[in-house]
């Protein structure tokens, strides 16, 4: 396991053009669920047993990019950077942030909201990515019929995911909130993970 998948969360963060067009991000088949993810759903079981077959992707339109702007940019103010191990003495906790957290927290928090806000769950998927210096990191991608993009911790700019710089890895699953399927075919896995 590498310890702490926001290594270097601080560091600055790949910046692009948010009005360019997204592209979606194409999966491979089934992958391990990251530990924290894991031992989140064993707390939040409704959260993480939602199956959806045939969600369609989010209707793109510019007020969908504003709302998702808007609580990107309210999230990442509301809450104190701090890793896990700091927070619970412990690496790889996934939690409900209470004023400080790592991205994963950042991500589940961004979710709950969009969430309440009336975006269907199996368009707000966690994803695993690398950071340019190889550091692990989660995001939230949301998927939209123009493409998917991503709210990081590390940006106020809500961007395509071809605009991150990011590598990425892994994501939960469209149709099972408790499953995740690869984004690079054939790679290792870039945190603990549980089969």
């Amino acid at each position: 396991m590498i310890a702490g998948l926001c290594g270097a969360a601080l560091a600055a963060a790949a910046t692009g053009n948010a009005n360019a067009g997204a592209t979606v991000i194409k999966t491979f088949g089934q992958t391990s669920q990251p530990i924290g993810h894991f031992n989140f759903c064993r707390l939040n079981v409704a959260e993480c047993s939602v199956k959806s077959l045939a969600t369609p992707p989010e209707a793109f339109s510019e007020a969908l990019l504003s709302s998702l702007k808007e609580v990107n940019a309210v999230v990442n103010e509301a809450i104190k950077p701090m890793e896990d191990i700091d927070l619970f003495g412990r690496e790889e906790v996934w939690s409900y942030p209470s004023g400080a957290g790592d991205c994963e927290d950042y991500v589940l928090e961004k979710r709950r909201t969009l969430a309440k806000g009336g975006i269907a769950i199996a368009n707000l998927l966690i994803t695993v990515v690398r950071q340019k210096n190889g550091a692990g990191h989660a995001v939230l991608t949301v998927r939209t019929d123009a493409g998917d993009y991503v709210l990081d911790n590390l940006s106020q700019e809500v961007l395509p995911w071809d605009h991150t710089g990011y590598h990425y890895v892994k994501r939960q699953s469209v149709a099972d909130t408790g499953k995740w399927v690869s984004i690079r075919h054939g790679e290792t896995p870039l945190v603990g993970s549980v089969h």
